[in-house]
């Protein structure tokens, strides 16, 4: 048998001291080069090991929080906060095969693990293979707690594959069946993305994938970790179905219709699952003001929202004037736009449900208008309509129409008899949109840029 770092003659335990010695100066190197890393541009300065369990022999799975340099003054919306909790599953031996070279992290010099290949274990099928196993055996390892639904086959040795699209999580596809999200960003509490797609499993709306199966730790707080669902291999995400439509010079008003349905389905679902929040005058107003902070704090961090902040701010404004009560709030998607949905034949499909991961857990479990999901999936029309040129505004804008009559159709209300309301969530999804493409992809800035024009000059 190969020497691994557990089978060393000395030994070796889980002290988090002895670990971080090995870990530390990899880790700093390394965690900011990954894509699901929050705090871009800011340089790790401490390292904390949370919890360390190890699966098997070789296989550590570690939560590590990590310190970054104070953020800029006006970081605005969606700024990282100063230290963040990070899930990381790694591997270590004296070699590894050819085909894991692309995930080593490195070799320690120093600390139980010095001279050891320290390497990124979800390229592994063997470690991928055991977080399956583990959740279709329920039980605990240390702070873990693997759970899953009973109801759900989940088979043996299905064969893992490790996604390399995703931005902030990644995940396994189990044989085409299954698909594990494993949460890079851990923050105590219940993720959403576990929490609401139960909640409509129970509903019976299934337009939503049911978790089959998750797991979670209890240190230092409980927080979910991941969450095993039903794959679906046979769909296509509807902001690669929007680009093909675009490319072909077809119309994708159908498509979008029966979006705005499936939409609308969704929020009923909620509406039923979790309670309501009753609306009143007072709240329009603090939303509004909610809104206009967070305007100021992006045109601080991006100069070129300077000369629209008056217009911008004047759909807060006269949201803030509504005299009347608006819809209820309750559970929404949070994030809602073109690749959280899924296609196959006829049927939509909603999945990601944990919200913007930049913002804080309890944020995003707040109840909120389910105007703001509508909002930002008319925004991801505009961002597939300008995503190529020539620029087809008046392909967006007949998506746009038709999803809101397509969930006016099943909701049984229409987004668009709220303007003010509309506008107001519209303008401050552009805004966001702007903060985040001026700091991670300023080649995309234009895009939201042209909705800020549009939304300004309505004032």
């Amino acid at each position: 048998m190969a020497k691994t770092a557990l089978h060393r003659p000395s030994g070796l335990g889980l002290d988090s001291a002895p670990l971080l010695t090995s870990l530390a100066e990899l880790l700093r190197a390394w965690l900011p080069r990954q894509r699901w890393f929050a705090g871009k541009g800011r340089p790790v300065t401490d390292l904390t090991l949370v919890s360390s369990t190890e699966l098997y022999p070789g296989c550590l799975h570690l939560l590590v929080r990590t310190e970054h340099l104070d953020p800029p003054p006006h970081g605005g919306p969606g700024t990282p906060p100063p230290d963040d909790c990070y899930q990381l599953l790694l591997g270590v031996g004296d070699v590894l095969p050819p085909r894991l070279t692309h995930a080593v992290i490195g070799r320690p010099d120093t600390g139980p693990l010095a001279d050891m290949v320290v390497y990124d274990a979800l390229h592994d099928p063997k470690a991928a293979g055991k977080l399956l196993e583990c959740l279709r055996r329920p039980g605990t390892a240390g702070p873990l707690r693997f759970e899953r639904d009973t109801r759900v086959a989940v088979p043996a040795g299905l064969a893992p594959r490790l996604l390399e699209t995703e931005q902030s999580n990644s995940s396994l596809v189990y044989g085409d069946s299954f698909i594990l999200k494993i949460f890079r960003r851990v923050q105590p509490g219940i993720n959403p993305d576990l929490e609401v797609p139960w909640a409509l499993s129970r509903q019976g709306c299934t337009r939503v994938p049911a978790p089959a199966a998750w797991f979670r730790t209890s240190r230092p707080q409980e927080a979910t970790l991941g969450v095993l669902q039903p794959y679906l291999r046979e769909a296509a995400d509807g902001w690669t179905l929007a680009l093909e439509s675009l490319a072909a010079g077809r119309e994708f008003t159908n498509e979008a219709y029966e979006l705005g349905r499936a939409t609308a389905e969704v929020h009923l679902a909620l509406a039923s699952a979790f309670p309501l929040d009753m609306p009143s005058p007072r709240q329009n107003i603090r939303l509004a003001a909610a809104m206009s902070e967070r305007l100021d704090a992006a045109v601080r961090s991006v100069s070129e929202l300077q000369p629209y902040a008056r217009g911008l701010r004047s759909a807060f404004e006269a949201l803030a004037a509504l005299d009347t009560a608006i819809r209820p709030a309750q559970r929404i998607h949070g994030d809602l736009h073109l690749g959280q949905v899924l296609r196959a034949g006829r049927q939509w499909s909603v999945i990601d449900f944990e919200g913007e991961p930049a913002r804080p857990l309890a944020e995003r479990r707040r109840v909120q208008s389910p105007v703001r999901d509508v909002a930002g999936m008319l925004r991801s029309f505009d961002y597939a309509a300008r995503s190529r040129r020539p620029w087809r505004p008046e392909w967006a804008q007949s998506c746009r129409e038709t999803f809101c009559a397509g969930y006016a159709a099943e909701a049984r209300w229409d987004p668009r008899e709220e303007p003010e309301l509309l506008r107001a969530y519209e303008t401050d999804r552009a805004v966001y949109e702007v903060l985040y493409e001026a700091r991670h992809r300023p080649d995309w800035l234009p895009v939201p840029m042209a909705a800020v024009r549009r939304l300004a000059e309505r004032c």
